[in-house]
């Protein structure tokens, strides 16, 4: 039961570290070969935990070997347009100029479901407001709607606001960012004074935000019932 345990730990660290190499990505994100590691990866860990007689540096290696395939292949795919198109494939037009491509969604075996699904999910509810959608090779659909069902911008209403940056997130659960801090120019002693005066202290903090030093938001933590 320690063997397991311990081998356990080993494999978690191991295959955290293998997942950072590999780069941030979102499971929805995943391009195929990154999908078909991923799912490797899992059962190389299940494997090596469950069966004690694999020696541990059987399920290390193969982990490492892995993700070098995956970082090459990434390398190669940002030097050729053709790798990238074998490895990942490339982006389809289903629906051109209003028109659905019913060709290219049967390619894709996308089916009227999945794309109405698609077009629910950017708050589009009618075929006739589409003017392209576009298939991405993550398996989400882009949608460009057409100009008469596009909300108004500001550009349309004549109207010219200034740009402004984020809110950026100070405190965090009572944790103060430094690095948040620095960006927008401001220090802890002007952060003990705004929250002073809204009656609190950090750590009662639960989330701070901040535009400037005059723009802020602060929700203290409620109590624990």
């Amino acid at each position: 039961m320690l063997i397991v345990f311990i081998r356990s730990i080993i494999l978690y660290f191991v295959i955290t570290a293998a997942v950072r190499l590999m780069g941030k990505r979102q499971i929805g994100d995943l391009q195929p070969s990154e999908l078909v590691i991923t799912m490797l990866l899992s059962n190389i860990a299940t494997l090596t935990v469950e069966d004690i007689s694999i020696p541990m540096i059987m399920g290390i290696v193969p982990v490492f070997t892995l993700v070098s395939i995956d970082v090459i292949v990434s390398y190669l795919s940002l030097r050729s347009r053709r790798i990238r198109r074998t490895v990942s494939g490339s982006s389809k037009l289903i629906i051109s100029n209003g028109r659905i491509d019913q060709k290219a969604m049967r390619e894709l075996r996308f089916t009227t479901d999945d794309l109405m699904a698609a077009l629910r999910a950017q708050q589009i509810f009618d075929l006739a407001d589409v003017q392209f959608a576009v298939a991405e090779t993550t398996g989400t659909i882009s949608v460009c709607p057409k100009k008469t069902a596009a909300p108004p911008t500001a550009k349309d209403l004549g109207l010219a606001p200034a740009d402004t940056d984020p809110p950026v997130m100070l405190i965090s659960d009572g944790e103060v960012s430094t690095a948040a801090l620095n960006f927008l120019g401001l220090d802890m002693e002007w952060l003990n004074k705004v929250v002073k005066a809204d009656g609190a202290s950090i750590p009662e903090i639960f989330i701070m935000t901040a535009e400037n030093p005059t723009k802020y938001t602060i929700i203290k933590k409620e109590p624990r019932k």
